[in-house]
């Protein structure tokens, strides 16, 4: 990917990133163990993102 990305585009990776994420130990205690895993979480090799 190109170095110079545009704002709009940046911001997209940088939401999807922040979606990728496990969920905290803290949650998962406070929740009981009810929440477990994060259902949009995505590995950058396994599954592509659909961005424009």
């Amino acid at each position: 990917m190109a170095r110079v990305k545009d704002t709009s585009k940046k911001n997209r990776l940088l939401k999807a990133n922040r979606r990728a994420k496990s969920v905290p130990t803290w949650v998962i205690a406070k929740t009981n163990r009810h929440v477990r895993s994060n259902p949009q979480r995505r590995n950058w090799r396994q599954r592509k993102m659909k961005l424009k």
